[in-house]
């Protein structure tokens, strides 16, 4: 069996990723093709490697002891418009910058994922976990995706439906997990569409009644939503001294709305009637309701800059956690079992 090429032994991961710790991969490969990606597959499986897909980085805690297997990162990059009417078609591959996909779009003047402007990674990561952002998602204009099968090299597209979109969930997550490598996705978007306006601060930010009044242009929102994410110290910037971060690493927990009930309750009795009042609900489907894990963490008695040891929380940001230097991937996830441990004390819910 041939060997890949661009194979590299005892490759270190830390840079590779955005919190930057963890150990080194025994062997790390990029595949620019699928028969670059077929091949390093089935070099691994003769050699019985666990196999590992890198994508940008940033939603990766590396073990402190590396990873004893192949990693492979895509880097096809390609990007097609296709116009068809009132609607256009733009193919990606996995190694595109999701960024620099939505950046395209809003030039071309395309409505449909402007306001996922500035999330970190790359697109082939967006269908894993159904990205989304200020009330926009990944499942509203997703077409399909191109995916190689690990154990066949088989490619195949599969329809959005097929992917079984969730919040912040898809079938690469669940029951397909492990199972398929995302190649490239195609996005329907609108031409000349207006742009996504559904949270209050971004509304607030546009001077817009969210759903009235004037419509911002895709243009617009895109602008918004990358100057609050960089208030947030959300975008990745090698200045900020916050960037040693995977962004959000906690959901926003949605429950049977009489359990989000219930946790209001226990706010009550920890912290007032009037914090309870100001606790943030939003329907989540019939019978359910989104709480934000934001406020429940700052709620249990964390604060932005929190440390334990080298990681901590962001100081913009209370779901960031990061590495504030020196922290280890044991130092992170000890921070992270402590706020759910304590979130879970005070108010019963088990964030994710």
């Amino acid at each position: 069996m041939t060997t890949p090429g661009k194979l590299v032994e005892g490759a270190p991961l830390a840079p590779l990723t955005t919190f930057e710790v963890g150990g080194p991969a025994h062997f790390l490969t990029s595949c620019s093709d699928a028969g670059e990606l077929r091949q390093a597959l089935t070099w691994a499986r003769c050699r019985s490697l666990k196999v590992f897909l890198l994508g940008g980085g940033s939603n990766t805690l590396v073990a402190d002891e590396g990873f004893d297997g192949l990693v492979i990162q895509l880097t096809d990059r390609h990007l097609e418009l296709r116009r068809n009417g009132e609607e256009v078609l733009l193919e990606a591959g996995a190694g595109l910058p999701w960024d620099d996909l939505v950046a395209r779009a809003v030039t071309e003047g395309l409505a449909g994922v402007e306001a996922l402007s500035g999330i970190p990674g790359l697109t082939g990561a967006a269908p894993i976990q159904n990205i989304g952002a200020y009330g926009q998602e990944l499942s509203e204009t997703l077409e399909s995706v191109e995916v190689m099968e690990l154990a066949s090299g088989e490619v195949s597209a599969l329809p959005a439906a097929a992917c079984e979109l969730g919040y912040r969930s898809s079938v690469f997550k669940t029951r397909l997990a492990g199972s398929f490598a995302v190649t490239a996705l195609t996005l329907r978007l609108r031409p000349e569409g207006a742009g996504a306006v559904r949270y209050q601060d971004l509304a607030e930010r546009l001077g817009v009644d969210r759903g009235r009044g004037h419509a911002p242009s895709p243009r617009e929102v895109r602008a918004a939503v990358l100057e609050i994410r960089r208030e947030k110290a959300m975008l990745l910037d090698r200045d900020d001294p916050n960037r040693r971060s995977a962004g959000s690493f906690f959901l926003n927990p949605t429950l049977p709305s009489e359990l989000a009930e219930e946790v209001r309750r226990r706010v009550a009795e920890l912290r007032g009637e009037e914090a309870a009042g100001s606790m943030p609900a939003f329907p989540a489907g019939p019978g359910r309701t989104k709480l934000s894990a934001a406020w429940l963490i700052e709620a249990a008695g964390f604060h932005k800059g929190y440390r334990l040891g080298g990681a901590g929380l962001s100081t913009r940001h209370v779901l960031a956690l990061v590495n504030r230097g020196g922290a280890s991937a044991r130092d992170l996830l000890t921070l992270a079992g402590r706020i759910r441990r304590r979130v879970r004390e005070a108010f019963g819910v088990e964030l994710q």
